[in-house]
């Protein structure tokens, strides 16, 4: 057999069939980066290149983002292949901007210095304790956002460049006085007028109908009464969480469990820290500090003075208390090895330089008591158990199922869980459980809808999962006249209504324009009282486009309220005395838009020069 292999491999047609595959994987696959540009590089801006991961990483903080403000809608939308296409090229757009304004900046020799990056740190709200700059804080909030001090300061550098250009455009821009005082009077505005409301209801009530109208309204709208496709589900649930709720652990058990695992129930050993570092490789440099702090010089001082780590010089070398996990693993070992208070290293080399590390203070590791955690412990056990009995019996459930797909009788006995049903549904009527687009799909597909098989096992959430069946289809029909013939007057009668309320507030309208002021006694209406409206009024849009009126004079309009009845309105003054108050925040905000004006042309111009390329923004969602 491998003998016959061997010679098949050999063999010219196989050699000339493996060759056209190789070649398709070179055009298909990697041909795409000699094709699409740099594999690792998002986009190109002139010579830089913006990484593919700082791209990723972008996109997802702001999909995290949008996600937390928007919820479910941005998650439909992400539905869409080209909304997705969008958002990402909307992403990185934003970082070539970015890039865009870096280069700008260093054609005009805009620099930031390392006093300015220090101050900077110092100076950051995020980092301070009391009003005061706090080593600890600034460490850990360095290490969960993923940058080292260095990497941090370098981001720090590029956007403080970034803003000098904004702030030199900002600082150009004004606003006229007299532009001020137009832009004022015509923001502060507020009209005085009176109005009338014809309550669609009431119009609606009084509408007169025939049946021959109520027919032919049906008909010709159908879709109002079209009954969708319905279809009954029955389902199979089985989640960890359920099974959690079914677990009871033992005291014995749970002290067994703490005594086992007493590391996770214990706070790490910690020190308190403090360092000079020399970045580089200037061991000539650190060795002369070195030799400094050996003939007596004093530990801060030599630190304030010579140290090169921005956010701790200040301090006096400190950096705080920290854990084992968190640091360069030589600076680490070298700093875990120190025994006593004031204890210190020689030359540690790291990563980022050359330390001298001196030990302030030490916490040793510190056990909870089982008391004050029992049931912690207890949930976790049990936490643990149901999830290995979740997957147990997802395995059952999954083969069951396949093995039975008529019925999930079996599966329900097999997992020891009920099987659960609905009435007819449409997808907008469905429980939350089934509401999911796998578990739609899955309903929708032939073999579950038409022949009448289970499906397969669908992931709702971690640890929750569901088999689904259809029991039975409904068509979709348009229901009998009769069974929504209460719906068909309420519709028609409300549309006869607002068709009423437009044809009476015209007629007012247009008669009270003529002079004609009985009209409003005929039909029974009266104005009510004057009211000072400004442009955040419900009625603005129609108030502040009628022509401003002649001394003593009146004019009339109509238009809606929030309800969808007809308001007829009465606009007797124009108020336009500007409000000293607001001149200063009006006139901030005028400068505010020029200043984005001239950013958005800056970018423009800026784009029209450079060569741009993109290379990553298509991608699954």
């Amino acid at each position: 057999m491998m003998d016959r292999l061997r010679e098949g491999v050999n063999s010219l047609a196989v050699k000339i069939i493996l060759g056209l595959i190789i070649l398709s994987f070179v055009f298909a696959g990697v041909g795409n980066y000699i094709i699409g540009g740099s594999g690792n590089a998002a986009a190109k801006v002139g010579n830089t290149e913006i990484g593919r991961g700082a791209f990723e990483q972008a996109y997802q903080s702001e999909r995290n983002r949008m996600q937390a403000q928007m919820g479910d809608y941005f998650a439909n939308l992400l539905a869409d292949p080209a909304y997705v296409q969008s958002f990402r090229k909307s992403v990185l757009d934003r970082m070539i901007d970015e890039v865009l304004l870096e280069q700008y900046a260093d054609s005009l020799g805009m620099r930031i210095s390392d006093e300015q990056i220090r101050a900077e740190i110092l100076s950051m709200a995020p980092f301070q304790n009391n009003g005061e700059f706090d080593q600890e804080i600034y460490q850990s909030a360095l290490r969960r956002a993923g940058y080292s001090v260095d990497s941090f300061a370098e981001y720090l550098r590029r956007d403080m460049t970034r803003r000098q250009v904004l702030t030199a455009i900002q600082g150009s821009e004004f606003a006229l006085d007299s532009e001020v005082q137009a832009q004022s009077s015509l923001i502060t505005q507020t009209r005085d007028i009176q109005t009338i409301t014809l309550m669609l209801d009431d119009f609606a009530k009084n509408a007169e109908l025939t049946d021959e109208e109520l027919q032919a309204y049906y008909k010709a709208n159908p879709d109002n009464y079209t009954r969708p496709e319905q279809i009954k589900v029955a389902y199979l649930e089985l989640s960890a969480d359920a099974l959690k709720e079914q677990i009871s652990v033992s005291d014995e058990d749970a002290k067994k469990y703490y005594n086992e695992h007493l590391d996770s129930y214990s706070t790490q050993e910690q020190r308190q820290l403090s360092h000079i570092m020399v970045e580089g490789d200037d061991e000539a440099k650190a060795q002369t500090i070195l030799d400094e702090l050996n003939a007596g010089a004093d530990f801060a001082e030599l630190a304030k003075e010579k140290s090169e780590d921005i956010g701790s010089a200040e301090l006096g070398g400190s950096l705080g208390w920290v854990e084992k996990g968190v640091m360069d693993p030589a600076f680490e070992e070298a700093a875990f090895a120190l025994e006593n208070k004031g204890d210190t290293t020689g030359l540690v080399k790291s990563s980022f330089g050359y330390h001298i590390i001196r030990l302030d203070a030490l916490k040793a590791a510190e056990a909870k008591p089982f008391d004050q955690i029992a049931d912690e412990v207890k949930s976790e056990i049990a936490e643990q158990k149901a999830v290995e009995r979740f997957y147990e019996l997802q395995t059952k459930l999954e083969t069951v199922a396949f093995e039975y797909p008529n019925s999930l009788d079996d599966a329900a006995k097999a997992i020891d869980q009920p099987v659960q049903s609905t009435d007819f549904i449409s997808p907008s009527e469905a429980p939350d459980i089934l509401s999911s687009a796998a578990v739609m799909q899955a309903l929708q597909s032939a073999e579950v809808k038409e022949d009448g098989l289970n499906s397969e096992v669908i992931e709702v959430a971690p640890e929750h999962v569901i088999v689904v069946r259809v029991n039975d289809v409904r068509d979709e029909t348009v229901l009998p006249f009769e069974d929504v013939k209460q719906q068909v007057i309420a519709q028609l009668s409300e549309q006869k209504g607002e068709q009423q309320a437009q044809e009476l507030a015209t007629t007012v309208v247009d008669e009270l324009k003529s002079g004609h002021q009985d009209v409003l006694a005929e039909h029974n209406l009266a104005f009510g009282e004057t009211e000072s409206v400004n442009r955040g009024s419900e009625f603005s849009a129609t108030v502040f486009a009628m022509p401003k009126p002649e001394e003593g004079q009146v004019d009339y309009a109509q238009t809606k309220d929030r309800e969808g009845n007809i308001v007829i309105v009465a606009l007797s003054g124009v108020n336009a005395e500007v409000n000293p108050q607001y001149t200063d925040q009006i006139s901030t905000q005028m400068a505010n838009s020029g200043a984005q004006q001239g950013l958005s042309a800056l970018l423009s111009g800026l784009r029209a020069q450079a060569e741009i390329e993109y290379y990553a923004i298509s991608t699954q969602p």
